[in-house]
């Protein structure tokens, strides 16, 4: 196992939001930490294909989209200005959530976008750590910890 702090929360967070994981896979080196990508047609180096199977690293699976949505969904419904809560969770109403809630935060909720970042950054911090747990990388004394020195920012008006 690796300390936490040998690992790139932020690229971890992105390979597990990745939902067009198709084509390139984030690798992980579970002796190192380091994070690589892979295609087919390149490999780890953009030249020579190799099959995942052939290495000794750790693919780091998406997490299905509503995780993320659940997010928005929560943001929405937490902060302060009623009238933004109502108009993000209207936003999120079907099909082009994601797209809808991000146009109406930067057009009409300027204001609310740090505080969304913020929001966003520490759950998916959160998860990339409790990933790392769960693959056996990082003790899961050290991941308890994170999560509990990480809640949810106060997403109040004036907090």
């Amino acid at each position: 196992m690796l300390a936490l702090d040998q690992f790139d929360l932020d690229r971890i967070a992105e390979a597990l939001q990745d939902q067009s994981a198709c084509e390139l896979r984030h690798l992980v080196d579970p002796r190192t930490g380091v994070i690589s990508i892979w295609t087919e047609d390149g490999g780890l180096d953009g030249e020579r294909p190799i099959d995942l199977d052939e290495l000794d690293l750790i693919p780091i699976d998406p997490l299905p989209s509503y995780v993320w949505y659940q997010d928005m969904a929560d943001f929405a419904g937490r902060v302060g200005d009623e009238q933004a809560s109502d108009q993000l969770s209207i936003a999120l109403r079907g099909k082009g959530a994601f797209r809808r809630f991000k146009d109406r935060l930067h057009r009409d909720w300027p204001g609310l976008l740090p505080r969304w970042q913020a929001f966003h950054d520490v759950r998916a911090h959160r998860r990339a750590v409790a990933w790392l747990s769960g693959k056996a990388l990082v003790s899961q004394e050290a991941a308890d910890r994170f999560i509990a020195e990480n809640p949810d920012p106060d997403l109040r008006q004036g907090r």
